[in-house]
């Protein structure tokens, strides 16, 4: 993983596609989240990419007087390359190549905390690494005890080499996935669990540094079991790689989980998505989504297309979705807020009103199976008593000569479960 590397260069070949000028300004934050610096921009229109080098014969001669004009230590690149691509490039320009997908690689493995975010990027690392070996890689082979004897007699130790480091690479990935899975397993089991528990489950998503950690912090701080339980939040892209779930407790004792996911960005690298597949798995299995966009950033539209292709992508799809319109107190030009507006909502993470209307359109979706009943609850049957005021809205509480007289909000489960208390019309006349 590189990292502190100053001065770098970007480069990006423009091929007509009208998000070219954002998916640049992009690669520039993404530079930034490594620990990287901009000195210079170089960008070409061709519709088609050089096979050989990518960009065109002059504009790498253009690359290589950059890198001494400006001492640069390393060249991005806003597209991922192939392996003779990178290779070309570094042997005219002689100086590193890393693009756009090892970029994102590199800061995916600098920000993963949990053993599963870890082995899920050096899953999709070695992946990406795979196509792109060379005899003169410095790979260490943890199981090659020597070499020589009969197997290198009819072929070059060069390609033995290479087959070697290859067979390397794919069982370090197989016994990765091996741990991986074990993990997932338990996080499987946890999961259904919650499902048996019958809470409803709401997922943030969106794009990086979109505030879906500050939202949910947000809503921890007022509902929350565990005021400790915060996630962390910063300014930058990929803050957190790990999806943290939460219970949130109401003033009616309604409950849910809400879960805080893995931010996205255009390009994501394929095998990056496939790795925290089972991340997502919240968002997959939700009741409802929260798409959170950062509504000061020029580029939000661009940035809701992204989360939606990801989600499509990862197969999240026919999940009910509020679209929350986030820091709108960070607009150059200042809108009242919270509005609402349907399913839409603009609003500040940072503002409690603005949480409360998120949470009254989450209300809306996910507690819509509820019902008003009054029931009449004998006074030996008092543990049902203590159950609902622990567990339900109770409205309004009586006590009367046969017993304690509540009326209660219940869910169609709970309401079914005592129907037999359930006074009628007449018996509350």
């Amino acid at each position: 993983m590189e990292t502190n590397i100053q001065n770098v260069i970007l480069a990006g070949l423009d091929d007509g596609a009208k998000r070219f000028a954002y998916s640049m300004e992009e690669l520039a934050n993404l530079v930034a989240a490594n620990n990287m610096t901009v000195s210079a921009q170089m960008t070409q229109k061709l519709d088609h990419p050089n096979p050989a080098t990518y960009f065109g014969k002059g504009k790498i001669a253009e690359l290589k007087e950059l890198v001494t004009i400006h001492d640069s230590h390393m060249i991005v690149t806003n597209d991922e390359l192939s392996p003779s691509q990178i290779r070309n490039i570094e042997a005219e320009t002689e100086v590193k190549v890393l693009d756009r997908t090892g970029l994102i690689l590199d800061i995916f493995a600098s920000r993963a905390q949990s053993r599963a975010a870890k082995l899920q990027v050096e899953i999709a690392r070695l992946q990406y690494q795979l196509p792109r070996l060379r005899t003169s890689m410095n790979i260490r082979l943890d199981q090659q005890t020597g070499a020589g004897g009969g197997s290198f007699t009819n072929r070059g130790a060069g390609e033995t080499k290479l087959e070697l480091d290859r067979r390397t690479i794919e069982k370090q990935i197989a016994h990765l996935k091996e741990e991986l899975a074990t993990i997932e397993k338990a996080d499987t089991t946890r999961r259904n669990q919650r499902v048996k528990a019958g809470l409803p489950t709401v997922a943030l998503v969106g794009y990086t540094n979109s505030g879906k950690s500050t939202t949910m912090n947000g809503l921890v701080r007022l509902f929350g079991q565990h005021l400790d339980k915060q996630v962390f939040e910063k300014d930058m892209l990929f803050a957190t790689l790990d999806t943290s779930v939460r219970v949130l407790t109401l003033p009616d004792q309604k409950q849910f989980l809400l879960s805080d996911t893995v931010g996205f960005v255009s390009k994501l690298p394929h095998n990056l998505i496939s790795a925290f597949r089972q991340t997502l798995a919240e968002a997959a299995q939700a009741d409802l989504l929260i798409q959170v966009v950062d509504y000061a950033d020029p580029n939000y539209q661009d940035m809701m297309q992204t989360t939606e292709q990801t989600l499509k992508a990862i197969g999240v799809t026919n999940i009910p979705m509020i679209v929350g319109y986030n820091k709108a107190d960070k607009l150059l030009d200042p809108i009242a807020y919270p509005t609402r507006e349907g399913d839409t909502l603009v609003y500040s993470a940072r503002d409690e009103a603005s949480l409360m209307a998120l949470l009254a359109i989450i209300k809306e979706h996910i507690f819509n199976d509820y019902t008003t009943v009054d029931l009449l609850i004998p006074f030996s049957d008092g543990q049902i008593i203590t159950y609902l005021n622990d567990n339900a809205h109770v409205i309004e509480t009586n006590y009367v000569a046969e017993g304690t007289q509540v009326k209660v909000e219940l869910t169609l489960a709970d309401a079914s479960k005592y129907a037999k208390y359930q006074l009628s019309s007449t018996d509350k006349s």
